[in-house]
Protein backbone atom coordinates (compact mmCIF):
# COMPACT_ATOMS: atom_id res chain seq x y z
CA UNK A 1 0.00 0.00 0.00
CA UNK A 2 2.87 2.72 0.55
CA UNK A 3 1.98 3.60 3.65
CA UNK A 4 1.21 2.22 7.14
CA UNK A 5 -1.81 0.77 7.83
CA UNK A 6 -3.31 -2.10 10.32
CA UNK A 7 -5.57 -4.67 9.98
CA UNK A 8 -7.76 -5.89 12.69
CA UNK A 9 -10.43 -8.97 12.72
CA UNK A 10 -12.41 -9.48 15.04
CA UNK A 11 -14.30 -12.78 15.69
CA UNK A 12 -17.53 -12.68 17.30
CA UNK A 13 -17.50 -15.61 19.44
CA UNK A 14 -17.82 -18.22 16.38
CA UNK A 15 -18.01 -21.61 17.50
CA UNK A 16 -16.02 -22.71 14.21
CA UNK A 17 -12.48 -23.26 12.71
CA UNK A 18 -12.68 -19.13 11.87
CA UNK A 19 -10.94 -18.19 14.83
CA UNK A 20 -7.90 -20.54 14.28
CA UNK A 21 -7.53 -19.54 10.32
CA UNK A 22 -8.15 -15.44 11.43
CA UNK A 23 -4.58 -16.19 13.99
CA UNK A 24 -2.74 -18.13 11.79
CA UNK A 25 -3.30 -15.71 8.75
CA UNK A 26 -2.26 -12.46 11.35
CA UNK A 27 0.56 -15.05 12.59
CA UNK A 28 2.73 -13.80 9.67
CA UNK A 29 1.15 -10.40 9.34
CA UNK A 30 2.86 -7.94 11.14
CA UNK A 31 0.27 -4.99 10.79
CA UNK A 32 -2.50 -7.46 11.38
CA UNK A 33 -4.20 -8.07 14.89
CA UNK A 34 -6.76 -10.66 15.96
CA UNK A 35 -9.30 -9.62 18.89
CA UNK A 36 -11.45 -12.49 19.93
CA UNK A 37 -14.91 -11.84 21.52
CA UNK A 38 -15.83 -15.38 24.18
CA UNK A 39 -19.47 -15.22 22.55
CA UNK A 40 -21.54 -14.53 19.75
CA UNK A 41 -22.47 -10.42 20.62
CA UNK A 42 -23.67 -9.47 17.18
CA UNK A 43 -21.96 -7.63 13.89
CA UNK A 44 -22.41 -4.56 16.09
CA UNK A 45 -20.64 -4.88 18.90
CA UNK A 46 -18.18 -6.72 17.03
CA UNK A 47 -17.12 -3.70 14.74
CA UNK A 48 -17.17 -1.25 17.47
CA UNK A 49 -14.77 -3.73 19.10
CA UNK A 50 -12.41 -3.04 16.43
CA UNK A 51 -12.96 0.58 15.78
CA UNK A 52 -12.18 1.13 19.50
CA UNK A 53 -8.49 -0.48 19.69
CA UNK A 54 -8.01 1.25 16.68
CA UNK A 55 -5.37 3.59 16.00
CA UNK A 56 -5.38 5.50 12.37
CA UNK A 57 -6.23 8.56 11.02
CA UNK A 58 -8.83 6.78 9.37
CA UNK A 59 -10.79 4.04 9.72
CA UNK A 60 -12.83 1.72 7.33
CA UNK A 61 -14.67 -1.11 8.16
CA UNK A 62 -15.90 -3.57 5.98
CA UNK A 63 -17.71 -7.08 5.39
CA UNK A 64 -14.76 -9.89 5.65
CA UNK A 65 -16.52 -11.35 2.40
CA UNK A 66 -15.69 -8.45 0.48
CA UNK A 67 -18.67 -7.66 -0.92
CA UNK A 68 -17.76 -4.20 -2.12
CA UNK A 69 -13.72 -4.84 -3.28
CA UNK A 70 -10.97 -3.03 -1.32
CA UNK A 71 -9.69 -0.84 -4.37
CA UNK A 72 -13.18 0.81 -3.61
CA UNK A 73 -11.20 2.40 -1.17
CA UNK A 74 -9.71 5.25 -3.14
CA UNK A 75 -13.37 6.81 -3.44
CA UNK A 76 -14.39 6.54 0.28
CA UNK A 77 -10.52 8.52 1.04
CA UNK A 78 -11.41 11.30 -1.76
CA UNK A 79 -14.51 12.10 0.34
CA UNK A 80 -13.22 12.01 3.39
CA UNK A 81 -10.09 14.27 1.62
CA UNK A 82 -12.43 16.84 0.61
CA UNK A 83 -13.84 17.46 3.93
CA UNK A 84 -16.20 14.42 4.75
CA UNK A 85 -15.89 13.30 8.32
CA UNK A 86 -17.80 9.79 7.44
CA UNK A 87 -17.76 8.53 4.18
CA UNK A 88 -20.19 5.42 3.53
CA UNK A 89 -20.59 3.26 0.18
CA UNK A 90 -23.75 3.02 -1.28
CA UNK A 91 -25.02 0.64 -3.68
CA UNK A 92 -27.95 2.83 -4.73
CA UNK A 93 -26.70 6.11 -5.63
CA UNK A 94 -25.45 7.49 -9.36
CA UNK A 95 -22.63 5.15 -10.39
CA UNK A 96 -23.37 2.49 -7.90
CA UNK A 97 -23.03 -1.07 -9.13
CA UNK A 98 -24.67 -3.90 -7.40
CA UNK A 99 -25.06 -7.91 -8.16
CA UNK A 100 -28.61 -9.18 -8.53
CA UNK A 101 -30.43 -10.37 -5.48
CA UNK A 102 -33.18 -12.38 -4.74
CA UNK A 103 -36.88 -10.60 -5.38
CA UNK A 104 -37.11 -10.78 -1.29
CA UNK A 105 -34.50 -9.12 -0.45
CA UNK A 106 -34.51 -6.23 -2.35
CA UNK A 107 -38.02 -5.95 -1.09
CA UNK A 108 -37.14 -6.09 2.29
CA UNK A 109 -34.41 -3.84 1.65
CA UNK A 110 -35.96 -0.82 0.34
CA UNK A 111 -38.59 -0.77 2.81
CA UNK A 112 -36.36 -0.80 5.57
CA UNK A 113 -34.20 1.92 3.89
CA UNK A 114 -37.81 3.55 3.43
CA UNK A 115 -37.89 3.67 7.06
CA UNK A 116 -35.26 4.56 8.25
CA UNK A 117 -35.25 7.93 5.60
CA UNK A 118 -38.62 8.44 7.09
CA UNK A 119 -37.85 8.35 10.69
CA UNK A 120 -33.68 9.08 11.08
CA UNK A 121 -32.30 9.84 7.98
CA UNK A 122 -33.84 11.63 5.12
CA UNK A 123 -31.83 12.11 1.93
CA UNK A 124 -29.60 8.88 2.08
CA UNK A 125 -30.58 5.73 -0.05
CA UNK A 126 -28.03 3.07 1.59
CA UNK A 127 -27.17 2.83 5.42
CA UNK A 128 -26.52 -1.08 5.05
CA UNK A 129 -23.44 -1.42 2.99
CA UNK A 130 -20.60 -2.73 5.07
CA UNK A 131 -18.30 -0.45 3.54
CA UNK A 132 -17.63 2.90 5.54
CA UNK A 133 -14.74 5.25 6.05
CA UNK A 134 -14.34 7.55 9.16
CA UNK A 135 -11.74 10.35 10.28
CA UNK A 136 -10.17 8.16 13.26
CA UNK A 137 -11.35 10.19 16.19
CA UNK A 138 -14.34 10.88 14.97
CA UNK A 139 -15.09 6.96 14.55
CA UNK A 140 -13.27 5.88 18.17
CA UNK A 141 -15.93 8.48 19.29
CA UNK A 142 -19.11 7.67 17.63
CA UNK A 143 -18.52 3.70 18.42
CA UNK A 144 -17.71 4.35 22.11
CA UNK A 145 -21.54 4.15 22.97
CA UNK A 146 -22.95 2.19 20.47
CA UNK A 147 -26.08 1.09 21.95
CA UNK A 148 -27.53 -1.62 19.03
CA UNK A 149 -25.25 -4.84 18.74
CA UNK A 150 -27.34 -5.90 16.13
CA UNK A 151 -26.91 -5.50 12.07
CA UNK A 152 -28.86 -1.97 12.31
CA UNK A 153 -26.00 -0.81 14.07
CA UNK A 154 -25.14 1.03 10.54
CA UNK A 155 -28.03 3.33 11.19
CA UNK A 156 -27.32 4.23 14.91
CA UNK A 157 -23.33 5.20 13.46
CA UNK A 158 -24.87 7.59 10.69
CA UNK A 159 -27.43 8.76 12.73
CA UNK A 160 -25.16 9.61 15.86
CA UNK A 161 -22.76 11.56 13.36
CA UNK A 162 -25.61 13.29 11.51
CA UNK A 163 -26.59 14.88 14.97
CA UNK A 164 -22.73 15.65 15.97
CA UNK A 165 -22.77 17.83 13.16
CA UNK A 166 -20.36 15.71 11.20
CA UNK A 167 -20.12 16.02 7.24
CA UNK A 168 -21.84 12.42 5.87
CA UNK A 169 -21.12 11.65 2.40
CA UNK A 170 -23.02 8.84 0.31
CA UNK A 171 -20.48 7.32 -2.12
CA UNK A 172 -21.13 4.92 -4.77
CA UNK A 173 -18.84 1.98 -5.14
CA UNK A 174 -19.42 -1.35 -6.44
CA UNK A 175 -20.91 -4.77 -4.70
CA UNK A 176 -21.10 -8.37 -5.01
CA UNK A 177 -23.49 -10.65 -3.48
CA UNK A 178 -21.09 -13.64 -2.25
CA UNK A 179 -24.24 -15.71 -1.51
CA UNK A 180 -22.90 -16.08 2.03
CA UNK A 181 -25.12 -13.72 4.49
CA UNK A 182 -26.26 -15.36 7.26
CA UNK A 183 -28.90 -12.49 7.89
CA UNK A 184 -32.25 -14.32 7.94
CA UNK A 185 -34.65 -12.59 5.78
CA UNK A 186 -37.24 -12.54 8.81
CA UNK A 187 -35.89 -12.61 12.48
CA UNK A 188 -33.12 -10.27 11.64
CA UNK A 189 -34.88 -8.20 9.41
CA UNK A 190 -37.68 -7.25 11.78
CA UNK A 191 -35.23 -6.90 14.53
CA UNK A 192 -33.74 -4.49 12.53
CA UNK A 193 -36.80 -2.76 12.14
CA UNK A 194 -37.09 -2.48 16.23
CA UNK A 195 -33.53 -1.24 16.58
CA UNK A 196 -34.59 1.11 13.82
CA UNK A 197 -37.69 2.45 15.63
CA UNK A 198 -36.25 2.22 18.98
CA UNK A 199 -33.93 4.73 18.28
CA UNK A 200 -36.65 7.43 16.65
CA UNK A 201 -38.40 6.52 19.69
CA UNK A 202 -35.19 7.75 21.78
CA UNK A 203 -34.60 10.76 19.77
CA UNK A 204 -38.32 11.75 20.20
CA UNK A 205 -38.01 11.11 24.46
CA UNK A 206 -34.85 13.37 24.26
CA UNK A 207 -36.68 16.34 21.98
CA UNK A 208 -39.37 16.47 24.85
CA UNK A 209 -37.25 16.09 28.20
CA UNK A 210 -35.00 19.40 26.40
CA UNK A 211 -38.04 21.27 25.39
CA UNK A 212 -40.14 20.61 28.84
CA UNK A 213 -37.16 20.07 31.06
CA UNK A 214 -39.15 16.36 32.37
CA UNK A 215 -38.52 13.01 31.09
CA UNK A 216 -42.25 11.57 29.89
CA UNK A 217 -40.87 8.52 31.51
CA UNK A 218 -41.12 9.28 34.60
CA UNK A 219 -44.69 10.30 34.45
CA UNK A 220 -47.41 7.51 34.27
Amino acid sequence: MGRPYEVIFVDDGSRDSTLLCLREAAGSWPQAQVVALPVNTGKGWAVATGVRVSHGEVVLYSDADLSTPIEELHKLERALSAGADVAFGSRCVSGGERAARPLYRRVMGRLFNAVVRAVLLPGFRDTQCGFKAFRGAAARELFADLSTDGFAFDVEILWRAKCAGLRLEEVSVRWGDSGTTRVSPVSDSLQMLRDVLALSAGRARARVTHSTGHDPAMHG
